[in-house]
């Protein structure tokens, strides 16, 4: 029985190795396929490799603004990503590779809103980078006239501040051509109200004091004008050749001074039938002239020109009744004689 049992044995060992020599083959055939094997740099990064961008896009008011164009361009300039945001302002940009990325807005999507500055993003594997960007409304131009209350003529030369509240915003002058223009920011999607108050009026005219209001819209164009009155002419001032002098006129028929002309009509000693004459002009000669500032001149210091000349007339009165009464003498003398 041993003998049988070992003859068999070495059937049952080829047996066993014919087996083992078909397994050992197998993988020897697959690895001589011509398929290249794929690089381990082309393999996709999982989610826990990349991150994303999640973007809320609204305006000042708090509404949500569908529609806005972005684009994302990664650190070599090349466009990584680009969207609009749906209904709901919201845009995703996923699966992306960690770094630093630029992020423009290309459109609002809206004709009252302006886009954002563009602004850097990083992007952090794992995780998504929230951003909630606010579009200003578009400014409103304002233009201001300045022009003449009656004939509507265009004036430079007018000075306006605008503002809100308590805030002065512009401060605008017209031009040669009577206007002038800048942008006005808006913070409301039905408009701002402002005022505008005139600070310097044109040459030649009165400033207009009242404080005018005036509402602007997003991106719409608004025009303010102020009208001003010409100044009223007043008389010139009189030159230096007419200017009136500050020393009182003195009347010379009231003067207080003595007429050197009347001490001339005064008889001389020499023609004086007598000496009264001579006397009352001695005394009118050496009287002292009436002192400057005293009261209204009342005539007192003409007393010795009256005696004067009453003197005179005594004088020439009392010849004359002595002559007549002489020659009547004479003509009782020479009267006709009886024959």
């Amino acid at each position: 029985m041993h003998t049988r049992s070992a003859r068999r044995l070495p059937a049952t060992a080829v047996t066993i190795a014919a087996v083992a020599s078909t397994v050992s083959l197998a993988p020897a055939a697959v690895a001589q396929t011509s398929e290249p094997t794929p690089s381990t740099s082309a393999v996709p990064l999982s989610a826990a490799e990349t991150g994303g961008v999640t973007i809320l896009k609204k305006d000042p008011g708090g509404d949500v603004l569908p529609g806005a164009s972005f684009t994302l361009v990664d650190s070599e300039g090349q466009q990584a990503a680009s969207g609009e945001t749906n209904a709901d302002g919201q845009l995703a940009f996923e699966d992306l590779p960690p770094g630093v990325y630029r992020l423009k807005e290309v459109s609002s999507g809206s004709p009252l809103h302006d886009v954002v500055d563009d602004q850097d993003v990083i992007v952090t594997p794992g995780a998504d980078t929230p951003l909630t960007i606010i579009d200003p409304f578009k400014p409103a131009t304002v233009t201001v006239k300045a022009r003449d209350s009656k004939s509507g003529t265009l004036l430079p030369g007018s000075t306006v501040n605008i503002g809100t509240g308590d805030t002065t915003l512009l401060t605008l002058t017209t031009g040669a051509g009577g206007t002038a223009s800048a942008k006005l920011p808006v913070n409301s999607r039905t408009g701002t109200t402002f005022w505008v108050k005139q600070t310097k009026a044109p040459a030649g005219y009165e400033l207009y004091k009242p404080s005018k209001s005036f509402t602007a819209k997003p991106g719409s164009p608004v025009t303010v004008t102020v009208t001003n009155t010409k100044t009223t002419s007043t008389t010139p001032a009189p030159s230096s050749s007419e200017k009136p002098s500050d020393r009182p006129t003195t009347d010379e028929s009231t003067s207080d001074k003595p007429n050197p002309d009347q001490g001339d009509s005064t008889p001389s000693s020499s023609t004086s039938p007598s000496g009264t004459a001579v006397a009352a002009k001695t005394t009118t000669s050496t009287a002292a002239p009436a002192p400057k500032g005293t009261l209204a001149h009342t005539g007192a210091d003409a007393a010795p020109w009256l005696l004067g000349g009453a003197g005179i007339l005594l004088t020439v009165g009392g010849g004359a009744v002595f002559a007549a009464r002489r020659r009547r003498a004479d003509d009782d003398s020479d009267g006709p004689s009886l024959g």
